[in-house]
C-alpha cells in the first residue's frame, strides 16, 4: 500500500478520535453539575484553574513565537540542507506542535473542571455511576491527545516528506511539556504541601475542609498538575517516539531501496494509527463489575487494550507481509510497558507489602517513615531498568535477526510502548478528577457515605498517576535513546565518507560530556523543589496568618480568603520555570558548540541514564508515601490523628514535589534535551566540521 495512503488513514483516524472526545465532552456536560454550594465550591476552582493557564499560555506564546523566529534564522542560513525554505518549515511545524499540545491540555482542563462537580454528584446515587463520569471525562484528553499528534504528524510529513522537519513539530510539543508540567507541578504542590501541614498536622482538619484558606488552591494545583501538565507530559513523549523512530528509518535506510526506506519512515505513524483504533475499542470496555473496585477496572482496561493492539498489529504484519522483526520490537515494547506500569502498581498500592509497612512503620515517627519510603523507592528502580534493558535487547535483536538495522528495532519498541497512550492519559486524568471530586464532596456537606465513595475512587486515582509515571518514564527513556541514535546518524551525514562519530569513554571530551550530564537531573530535580520550597512556605505564613487574624475562620462562622493563597500558588509557579526551561535548551547546545559533537553525545548519555533512575526512584517513592498516609486514614495503624497519622503525612509531604513535581518533570527534560540536540544537530556539525 503506499505511504500517502496510510498519511491519509492517519489524518482521516486522528480527525475521528478528536471528534469522539468532543461528544464525549459535550455527554459530561450534560450530566448533573449537583446542589449550588457544590457548584459554587467547583466555580472556584475552575476559576483558579483558568487564570492560571491563561497566564501560562501568554508566556508560552511568547516563549514559542521567539524560539519559532530563532529556528527560522538558524535553519535557513546558507549550506548543505539549509535553506528558507527549511527554515520557515521547521519554526511552522515548531510553533504547531507548541499549540497542538496546548489545545490537549485546554481540552482536558476544561472537562476536567467540569468533571469534579458532576463526578461527586453521581456518587450520591452509586459508585459505579461516578465511576463512569470521571473515566469518561478522562478518556476526552487521552482520545484528543492521540488524535491531535497523529493527523499532525501525518499532516506534516505529507506536505514535507522529511522527518526532520517533523522533529520540529515534535520539539514544539516538548518546550510546551517541559513548561506546562514544572510549572504545574509546582503550582499543585505548593499548595497541597501547605494545606497538609498547617491544615491537617496544625490545625488537626480534614484535607479537603472548607475552612483551610488553601483547600481552592490544593484543587486547582490538581488540574494544572496533573491535566493540562501531566497531558502535555505524555503529549511530548507519544510525539517524540514516533519522531525518532522515523528519523532512524529515514537515515538508517538510505542503502535500502528508497520505496523500503519510505516505508520504515512511516511505519511509525502506521503503528500510532493501530493505537488509535486500539485506545478507542479499549476505552469503551472500561467499566466497574458488581466487585465495586475502580482499580481493577482501570488495569483491566489497560491490559484489554494491549491484548487488542497485539492481535491488530500481528494480523497487519501477516496480511501486509511486512517485517516479523518490526512486529517483535513492537510488542517487545508494548509488554514490557504494561510490565513496568503493574510493578510500579505493586510499590505505590496500598494492597502490597510495601506501602502497609511504610504505613506501620509510620507509628514510630517521621524519620523512619521517610527512611522507609526512600529504601523501597530505590529497590522500586530495579525491576523498571531491567524492563527497559529486555526491552531494547529484545527489540534490537530481533530487528537485526531479521535484517533491520538493530536501533530501528529500539525506536519502534518506543512507539509500542507508547502505542496505548489514550487509555494511559484517560487512566491519568481520571485520578485528579476523582481527587476533586473528593475535595467538593466533603466541602459541600454531601455526607459521609458520598465522601467514601470519592474516597475510593480516589484512592485508585492515585495508584493509576503512579502507574502513568511510570509507564511514562520507561518510554521516555526508551525514546530518547532512539533519540540519541538519531542525533548520532544525523551528525555522521555531515562528517566525511566512511567516518562514524565516536563515542570512546577514553575521549576526553567524551567522558567531561557524561560527568556534564549526568549533573543536570539532580540540578533540575533540586531548583524545581526548592521552589516548592520556597513557594510552600509563604502559603503556610499566609495561612497561619488567616488562623491567627481571623478566629471566625476555625469556628466555621466565616470563609476564608481562597484567593490570595491561589495567587501565591500561580505567581510562584510561573517564575520558577525560568531557569529550568533555560537549564534543558541552552546547555545541550553551549556543550555542543563549544565542546562539539562528541562531548554533546557522551552529555545526552549521561543525563538520560541518571535522569531515568532520579525520575523513576522519586515518582515511586512520592506514591508510595502518599498512599501510606491514606492507608492510616483509612483507619489503619491508628487512623486519623493519631502519631502515624502525622507521621505519615510528613512523609507523603516530602513526597509530593518528588511525585507530581521532579520525578514526573525529569522524562521531559531529557527528551527535550535530546531533541534540542538533535534538531540542531546538523548546525552543531556543520560549525565544527566546516566551520
Amino acid at each position: 500500500m503506499n505511504t500517502d495512503v496510510w498519511l491519509f488513514i492517519g489524518m482521516g483516524l486522528g480527525v475521528m478520535s478528536f471528534a469522539l472526545a468532543v461528544l464525549v465532552y459535550q455527554w459530561v456536560k450534560k450530566q448533573d453539575a449537583g446542589t449550588e454550594k457544590a457548584q459554587k465550591i467547583a466555580k472556584a476552582i475552575k476559576d483558579g484553574a483558568w487564570a492560571y493557564l491563561r497566564r501560562l499560555y501568554t508566556a508560552l506564546t511568547g516563549v514559542a513565537i521567539v524560539m519559532g523566529i530563532i529556528l527560522a534564522v538558524v535553519f535557513s542560513l546558507q549550506g548543505e540542507g539549509f535553506g528558507l525554505a527549511r527554515g520557515l518549515e521547521t519554526a511552522g511545524a515548531y510553533i504547531i506542535g507548541a499549540f497542538c499540545s496546548a489545545i490537549a491540555g485546554y481540552l482536558g482542563m476544561s472537562v476536567a473542571v467540569r468533571a469534579n462537580v458532576r463526578t461527586a454528584t453521581a456518587a450520591k446515587t452509586s459508585l459505579n455511576k461516578a465511576f463512569d463520569v470521571a473515566y469518561r471525562s478522562g478518556s476526552v484528553l487521552g482520545l484528543a491527545m492521540v488524535g491531535i499528534a497523529v493527523f499532525g504528524m501525518c499532516l506534516i510529513y505529507y506536505l514535507t516528506g522529511d522527518p526532520e522537519v517533523v522533529l520540529g513539530f515534535s520539539f514544539g510539543a516538548s518546550s510546551l511539556a517541559l513548561l506546562a508540567k514544572a510549572g504545574g507541578g509546582i503550582y499543585t504542590k505548593t499548595a497541597d504541601i501547605a494545606a497538609d501541614l498547617v491544615g491537617k498536622v496544625e490545625a488537626g482538619i480534614p484535607e479537603d475542609d472548607p475552612r483551610n484558606p488553601a483547600v481552592i488552591a490544593d484543587n486547582v494545583g490538581d488540574n494544572v498538575g496533573d491535566v493540562a501538565g501531566m497531558g502535555a507530559d505524555i503529549f511530548d513523549s507519544y510525539v517524540a517516539s514516533a519522531v525518532a523512530a522515523m528519523l532512524i528509518g529515514f537515515t538508517g535506510f538510505l542503502s535500502f531501496p528508497k520505496e523500503q526506506q519510505l516505508f520504515y519512515t512511516v511505519l511509525p505513524l502506521i503503528l500510532a494509527i493501530v493505537g488509535i483504533v486500539s485506545s478507542v475499542i479499549g476505552i469503551q470496555f472500561v467499566r466497574v463489575g458488581k466487585n465495586g473496585k475502580p482499580g481493577t477496572a482501570l488495569n483491566l482496561g489497560t491490559v484489554f487494550s494491549c491484548v487488542i493492539y497485539a492481535v491488530l498489529a500481528t494480523i497487519l504484519f501477516l496480511v501486509m507481509k511486512w517485517n516479523i522483526g518490526a512486529l517483535i520490537a513492537t510488542v517487545s515494547g508494548l509488554v514490557v510497558g504494561v510490565i513496568v506500569g503493574f510493578t510500579t502498581d505493586y510499590f505505590t498500592d496500598d494492597a502490597f507489602g510495601p506501602v502497609r509497612k511504610t504505613a506501620d512503620i509510620a507509628k514510630s515517627g517521621s524519620a523512619l517513615t521517610i527512611l522507609s519510603g526512600l529504601s523501597y523507592g530505590l529497590i522500586s528502580i530495579a525491576p523498571s531498568m531491567v524492563g527497559i534493558v529486555v526491552a531494547t535487547l529484545v527489540s534490537y535483536f530481533s530487528a537485526e535477526a531479521f535484517g533491520l538495522p538493530g536501533i530501528y528495532g529500539v525506536g519502534i519498541a518506543a512507539v509500542g510502548m507508547l502505542s496505548l497512550t489514550g487509555v494511559v492519559v484517560a487512566n491519568d486524568a481520571y485520578g485528579p478528577i476523582v481527587d476533586n471530586a473528593k475535595g467538593i464532596a466533603e466541602m459541600s456537606g454531601m455526607g459521609e457515605e458520598v465522601v467514601e465513595r470519592a474516597d475510593t475512587l480516589d484512592s485508585a486515582g492515585n495508584t493509576a498517576k503512579a502507574i502513568t509515571k511510570g509507564f511514562a518514564i520507561s518510554a521516555a527513556a526508551l525514546t530518547v535513546l532512539a533519540l540519541f541514535a538519531a542525533y548520532k546518524q544525523q551528525i555522521e551525514q555531515y562528517m566525511p565518507s566512511g567516518e562514524k562519530l565516536s563515542l570512546d569513554l577514553m575521549n576526553p571530551l567524551v567522558l567531561s560530556g557524561i560527568l556534564l550530564g549526568a549533573m543536570i537531573p539532580p540540578i533540575f530535580s533540586a531548583l524545581l523543589m526548592l521552589a516548592v520550597n520556597k513557594n510552600a512556605f509563604k502559603m503556610i505564613e499566609e495561612i497561619r496568618r488567616q488562623f491567627r487574624e481571623i478566629p471566625g475562620i476555625l469556628k466555621g462562622t466565616v470563609d476564608p480568603d481562597y484567593n490570595t493563597c491561589v495567587g501565591l500558588a500561580s505567581e510562584g509557579a510561573l517564575k520558577a520555570l525560568i531557569l529550568p526551561a533555560a537549564l534543558a535548551i541552552v546547555l545541550p547546545l553551549l556543550v555542543g558548540f563549544v565542546l562539539g559533537p562528541a562531548a554533546l553525545g557522551g552529555f545526552l548519555g549521561g543525563s538520560i541514564f541518571v535522569g531515568v533512575v532520579f525520575a523513576l526512584f522519586m515518582s515511586n517513592a512520592g506514591g508510595l508515601w502518599d498512599n501510606a498516609k491514606k492507608y492510616v486514614e483509612a483507619g489503619n495503624c491508628g487512623g486519623p490523628g493519631s502519631d502515624a497519622h502525622k507521621a505519615a503525612v510528613v512523609g507523603d509531604t516530602v513526597g509530593d514535589p518528588f511525585k507530581d513535581t521532579a520525578g514526573p518533570s525529569i522524562n521531559t527534560l531529557i527528551t527535550v534535551m535530546t531533541l534540542v540536540s538533535s534538531l540542531f544537530a546538523p548546525v552543531i556539525a556543520v560549525f565544527h566540521l566546516f566551520g
